[in-house]
């Protein structure tokens, strides 16, 4: 099943929406940072907004992933697109020195990030996955116009921590395929002392809200990968942080009693998370399976990881050795 960008571009309503996006870098708003600084470099500084990007996007790696839900990964994995910097600096990523480290990661322009989406799908990719792509949503859309022009057709997964602009998702209305948000902090005060960002729980609720309006409950083909609608990933933390009842109470009363959730039990201290006791622990397994339980009482749509993305790879590797005989 081909992208929905696939029509936009035939029509030309995704170059123009490259462009709208485009402009706003000059006085940036694509995120709730809103920082207004000319990213285009037309003011001749070359300024970085509030997530260390200029004009072009920088990615830190891609390639085919397997370690995401089943229901990405299928026999040919997720054409995993990571993009360095964040706009929202949690204090305790897990990929710390992409999103905030001090290493310096190449930028690529419009051309070039074509080229990497359309050698994922060369390579077997079953979508195109991009990993924090909030803050380049702009340079996103100016690679697909270009990628689009060389075959690119590929389901587009959304992948980002839930921290949206209105404005930016409507711009990604029949673009994106599959949004996957994380819902992560429901109560200010932890949003603001572990991610400066006092406004998330309201800004992430909202952005659900809209990407679910755009795409709907997530639909499977017949192989069982998601072709369309919204995946929500919920990280159970230390001492409930999340707030994690409350965030299944929405989802299921408020978005949609079928969305697909997947509560995780990977919080781990990274980052920067030795500087706050409480993120100094992982979440105690009690923690974990109350709030699945939870998920599995409101009757929501729990992934429950029926096939680790390790056999998928595993029977690829298998079948590409019998090819070679």
């Amino acid at each position: 099943m081909a992208g929905r960008y696939v029509e936009l571009f035939a029509s030309g309503e995704l170059a123009r929406r490259a462009e709208a996006a485009l402009r706003r870098l000059s006085a940036c708003d694509l995120c709730p940072r809103r920082c207004g600084v000319d990213r285009t470099g037309g003011d001749g500084a070359g300024r970085l907004g509030w997530c260390r990007t200029g004009r072009y996007a920088q990615v830190a790696s891609y390639d085919l992933h397997f370690g995401e839900e089943a229901v990405l990964v299928g026999e040919g994995g997720s054409g995993t697109v990571f993009f360095a910097q964040c706009s929202l600096d949690c204090a305790f990523c897990q990929n710390w020195e992409i999103s905030q480290g001090d290493g310096a990661f190449p930028e690529a322009g419009a051309e070039e990030l074509a080229r990497m989406f359309c050698e994922l799908q060369a390579r077997g990719a079953v979508n195109l996955n991009l990993v924090t792509p909030t803050h380049v949503a702009a340079q996103v859309l100016e690679a697909l116009v270009a990628a689009c022009a060389m075959g690119l057709d590929l389901p587009l997964v959304w992948n980002t921590s839930g921290y949206e602009e209105l404005s930016t998702l409507r711009l990604l209305d029949g673009v994106v395929d599959v949004y996957m948000p994380d819902a992560k902090f429901w109560d200010k005060a932890p949003a603001t002392r572990f991610c400066r960002a006092p406004d998330y729980p309201d800004a992430a609720r909202a952005a659900i809200r809209e990407m679910h309006r755009q795409v709907g409950d997530l639909a499977l083909d017949d192989a069982g990968l998601a072709v369309s609608g919204l995946l929500v990933r919920h990280l159970v933390m230390p001492g409930d942080l999340a707030g994690s009842a409350a965030w299944l109470e929405f989802l299921s009363r408020e978005i949609s009693p079928d969305t697909y959730v997947n509560v995780m039990d990977q919080y781990r201290p990274c980052g920067q998370a030795h500087a706050y006791k409480e993120l100094c622990r992982t979440p105690a397994p009690a923690e974990v399976a109350a709030a699945r339980r939870a998920a599995r009482g409101l009757g929501l749509r729990l992934d429950e990881g029926h096939e680790r993305p390790a056999f998928a790879l595993m029977r690829r590797l298998l079948r590409e050795e019998g090819e070679k005989e």
